[in-house]
């Protein structure tokens, strides 16, 4: 589960990357999810767009897209979600830690 701190973090990193998902009117297929799997285990953090032909909302393809992919979503503004889920062999993020009480 991700923090505030840690969410605020991966959003501004979120800012600098490229949109590679895209989920068009066939909504999100065997297909979508695999790219998805395949991106999030490459790059941790993955930036997706639902055009205007889909009938699902940002946020109904983001859950479903993290269910999944067992990843968490970060944000979604308009259009743009964005997902993370760290690769336990080789993180290429490092998140602020948190603090302990």
């Amino acid at each position: 589960m991700l923090t505030s701190k840690q969410r605020s973090y991966l959003r501004g990193l979120a800012a600098k990357e490229d949109t590679i998902i895209y989920i068009g009117k066939e909504d999100i297929t065997e297909n979508v999810i695999e790219q998805a799997r395949d991106a999030l285990k490459a790059r941790e953090l993955v930036k997706g767009k639902v055009q205007e032909n889909s009938m699902l909302t940002p946020r109904e393809a983001c859950d479903r897209l993290c269910a999944e992919c067992k990843a968490e979503g970060v944000q979604i503004i308009g259009s743009k979600f964005v997902m993370y889920k760290r690769n336990e062999k080789n993180p290429v993020i490092e998140l602020p830690k948190t603090k302990k009480k």
